[in-house]
């Protein structure tokens, strides 16, 4: 059998063959969902707190940018600081049909008393004062022409990080801006943005940011226990169903080119291959996946304001993949779900302080230093993440080379990549 025979067959083969891990994720998640409801305040037992599914609910939506952190990165070598910044865009398209639905309730509630029915105009300049009072106008921004309407916001999730990520990444790619002088620039662009929405004119009302995102209008009657349940299940169908496109995504041909890519752009670029096209398509993809992700986060925090674009939340984001293990799908969910975890024990106040005699280490405190401490390590002593210890227990071996150079990335195995 030839090489390309053996290829051919390889792409005919459904992806749960080509990428083993997707039955085993999508299995795990499954369970866990079921264990979650069964176990929730809203239809079950009352054993998981409504906050803490909401806590849940939102780890889901961080795994998912993860995810997406992670095949940008991980997969096409693209270390992007400013993903954040699309996951922050998700979540203030939806947050503005939110709010503008919730407050229309409330003036037109408000307008019953009045001797004469209230005008289209009149409803539009109460929920104008109510949303941007507070910023000091009684008008509504420009952007904020289809808030109204909850299609249009939808679309909204996508559309602009999705073409933000597009504009920036043609402009970036065809001037071949690589390594570290393209993570300046995503995070120059991030930093940009954040600084831009603090503003009190940038019709999102500046440090206040859209507030009140937990309560869904028209939907009064359910109590909190119920509709965070809504979005946890949301939640993980949304990140059960990027595991799959990833998946799909690194598994084929194009994951080929990709990790070629990632490994070594020159050589890619010399076969042939249009090198900034699929950089270009992995960009933008992962933005519009962090969209989503974004957009089901903030009406389940209940809050959104610029600080969550700052560069810093980006920096995060590529710690949690590389704590978990880049260039591997499930070592980006594990990363991420378990720093985010870990980070709300110990920044709520839950883990115990430790009584030094001299010095009292309380956790809220020290929790981004212990972070900090787990990257380094993370990097200098087990460079694949937690994803590595997965490869212990599968006894999964590196491919023998014969004594042969890896090659241009030390942590590729590029044999192996496309059978996760």
């Amino acid at each position: 059998m030839t090489d390309a025979t053996l290829a051919s067959g390889l792409r005919r083969q459904p992806l749960a063959l080509r990428f083993p891990s997707v039955l085993v994720f999508l299995a795990a998640l499954g369970l866990f969902t079921i264990a979650v409801t069964i176990l929730s305040d809203g239809l079950g037992l009352g054993v998981i707190s409504t906050s803490f599914i909401k806590t849940l609910g939102k780890t889901l939506c961080l795994c998912l940018v993860a995810l997406a952190m992670d095949l940008v990165w991980g997969y096409c070598g693209i270390l992007s600081l400013g993903h954040m910044a699309f996951f922050g865009l998700g979540g203030y398209a939806i947050g503005m049909w939110l709010m503008y639905a919730r407050t229309e309730l409330i003036v037109i509630e408000s307008l019953k008393a009045a001797p004469l029915p209230a005008t289209p105009q009149e409803i539009s300049d109460g929920i104008a004062g109510q949303i941007f009072g507070v910023v000091g106008a009684s008008e509504f921004p420009p952007i904020w022409a289809f808030a109204h309407s909850l299609p249009l916001q939808l679309a909204a999730v996508v559309l602009v990080p999705g073409l933000l990520a597009l504009v920036f990444g043609w402009l970036a790619f065809r001037s071949r801006v690589t390594g570290v002088y393209l993570s300046i620039l995503t995070q120059a662009m991030t930093l940009a943005l954040s600084l831009h929405l603090f503003q009190n004119d940038s019709g999102l009302r500046g440090n206040n940011g859209l507030s009140g995102l937990q309560n869904l209008p028209g939907l009064d009657d359910f109590p909190q226990s119920t509709v965070s349940l809504w979005f946890f299940w949301a939640s993980a169908i949304a990140l059960g169903l990027g595991y799959i496109i990833c998946a799909w995504i690194v598994s084929g041909k194009f994951g080929s080119v990709i990790r070629a890519i990632r490994d070594d752009e020159t050589r890619v670029r010399f076969l042939g291959y249009p090198v900034e096209g699929f950089k270009l398509f992995i960009f933008t993809l992962t933005a519009v996946l962090a969209g989503i992700a974004g957009a089901l986060y903030y009406p389940q925090a209940g809050i959104i304001n610029p600080a969550e674009m700052a560069p810093i939340a980006s920096i995060y984001l590529a710690v949690w993949v590389a704590i978990g293990g880049r260039g591997r799908l499930y070592g980006a969910v594990i990363g991420a779900a378990f720093v985010s975890l870990l980070s709300t024990w110990f920044t709520g106040g839950q883990a115990p302080n430790i009584n030094l005699g001299f010095y009292t280490i309380q956790w809220v405190d020290w929790w981004i230093v212990l972070l900090g401490f787990s990257f380094v390590a993370i990097t200098l002593f087990a460079p694949k993440g937690i994803g590595g210890l997965v490869d212990i227990f599968i006894d999964r071996k590196s491919p023998n080379r014969f004594g042969a150079d890896l090659g241009p990335d030390p942590g590729a195995l590029r044999e192996q990549e496309a059978e996760k």
